[in-house]
């Protein structure tokens, strides 16, 4: 059935393999349909190389896509590592990275290392040295919802 299907078809099967994974990607974004639509592309470029050839048989196209998409992906990988993702915001949700270096009010005693501050309008676990309320503290490290402080 399949061998029928890729001889009706010929070379241009494999251009409307790759036409229809780029147009998926398109509707479902995630980058990756479109390293194999490429690798199908491709595979049909060579199809209509060696169409007439006596060792192009569906099985050989297969393993020949098999291998360009493995390839297409590798070399897709490597190239979005390498454009970086660079952010105006890299702490965007990361909320409590974003508060080291601020500088609070203890609201409840620091006593055997933990301890309350408030932060704008939130109250936020602390661990440091012991020391009483109302003693200004500054936010050295986070770890979850879990504040590192030093006594100012």
């Amino acid at each position: 059935m399949i061998e029928r299907i890729l001889y009706e078809l010929g070379p241009w099967g494999w251009w409307v393999l790759g036409l229809v994974l780029l147009a998926a990607e398109v509707v479902m974004p995630g980058v990756f349909l479109v390293w194999i639509g490429i690798a199908a592309i491709l595979t049909g470029a060579l199809s209509l190389l060696l169409w007439s050839s006596g060792f192009w048989m569906w099985q050989t196209q297969l393993v020949i896509f098999a291998l360009f998409s493995v390839a297409a992906v590798l070399v897709g990988r490597r190239l979005v590592v390498r454009s970086g993702n660079t952010t105006d915001e890299p702490l965007l949700n990361q909320r409590g990275a974003r508060l080291v270096g601020r500088t609070a009010v203890l609201e409840e005693p620091i006593s055997e290392g933990r301890g309350r501050i408030r932060l704008d309008d939130t109250t936020w676990p602390v661990e440091g040295p012991d020391l009483s309320p109302g003693s200004r503290v500054r936010v050295i490290a986070s770890s979850g919802r879990q504040l590192t402080v030093e006594a100012i």
